[in-house]
């Protein structure tokens, strides 16, 4: 019997998760949906079963016995649940940032790292982060990885059902009221709060991140965060520095035969990929690989992925499937 809680049902990322559910043929016997007082009493059908809503509090937690729980409420949500079902015997899949940088907590992404279940909670890293270390795995394992920079084009929809009604606002003439600018027709160069060092809270998640799910605590890396006017699918120019110097036909092998990476590379076909060809699809798509000349052993990569497929919900029920059929514990 294979109990799962869904934390957050009625947002993006969770109702993506509940098809995905479906279209994974994700082995379950019982499903319970659980989300904030305001959308408690909404009715979701999934595989031809109708599921009631029920608002999430302490009581119904500490009464549960759920084996998985699959969390997309966001941080202050997280940091008050996950520990409660965690106390009960469950294993929490969490997307939020809450638990990603806790030394405790494993940071997971399947095709790179494996949880060792020092705690029952599991990280989704950030999105962008998941499409970027994704290609950086193999090339770090096989020809040492020395310096990563990145710069993202992130889409309306990493800011959830909010992000995609501001764009929705914009091309209608109205004022945004999620974005501190207009995104439509425009870019923005900040995600998340600014720090201290002026980098924002989102460019740092990307650089810890990275080097926690590598295993490389000080591996040289930089990121700059921009929100693009994208409904769907995020992109990230890569530029990474080895301890070798393969050739660019070689890192093109490498990449191509990873899973769930796909290389769309030739520059004489002006063949790439682009956020709107790999949204609604659940790999990483990579072109763009060229020697940057301008550094020893560096070279330059273009990652597109959907934020809220591999980004977020996909990642998370790849984690809860193997875990389900026991292959993804160290």
């Amino acid at each position: 019997m294979v109990s799962i809680a869904l934390v957050g049902s009625t947002g993006l990322v969770g109702q993506t998760m509940l098809q995905l559910l479906d279209e994974e043929a994700v082995p379950f016997d019982s499903l319970t949906l659980f989300s904030s007082a305001r959308s408690a009493g909404k009715e979701i059908t999934l595989k031809g079963n109708s599921y009631i809503v029920e608002e999430l509090t302490e009581d119904k937690v500490r009464a549960s016995q759920f084996d998985y729980v699959l969390m997309s409420a966001g941080g202050d949500i997280s940091q008050k649940f996950a520990p409660l079902f965690e106390e009960t015997g469950a294993i929490v899949i969490d997307n939020s940032s809450a638990w990603r940088m806790d030394p405790a907590i494993d940071l997971i992404v399947p095709e790179v790292n494996k949880p060792s279940l020092k705690r029952r909670i599991i990280a989704n890293p950030n999105c962008s982060t998941i499409q970027s270390v994704v290609p950086l795995k193999p090339l770090a394992e096989k020809y040492g990885l020395t310096r990563v920079a990145y710069t993202t084009y992130q889409s309306v929809s990493g800011s959830g059902w909010k992000g995609i009604e501001d764009l929705d606002r914009g091309e209608k003439g109205e004022a945004p009221q999620n974005y501190n600018k207009p995104i439509y027709h425009n870019v923005i160069p900040q995600i998340d709060v600014f720090m201290e060092d002026g980098y924002t809270k989102e460019e740092q998640k990307m650089i810890h991140e990275t080097q926690k799910i590598l295993n490389q605590p000080d591996l040289a890396v930089t990121a700059t965060c921009v929100r693009v006017p994208v409904p769907h699918a995020h992109a990230v120019a890569v530029n990474f520095t080895l301890e070798s110097n393969p050739s660019v036909e070689e890192v093109r092998e490498l990449l191509g035969s990873f899973p769930n990476i796909t290389v769309q590379d030739d520059p004489s076909e002006e063949i790439y990929p682009t956020p709107l060809e790999a949204a609604h699809k659940k790999g990483v798509y990579v072109g763009r690989i060229r020697r940057d000349p301008s550094l020893p052993n560096s070279y330059h990569l273009w990652s597109v992925s959907d934020n809220i497929l591999k980004g977020a919900a996909w990642n998370a029920v790849q984690i809860l499937t193997q875990l389900i059929e026991g292959k993804d514990v160290n």
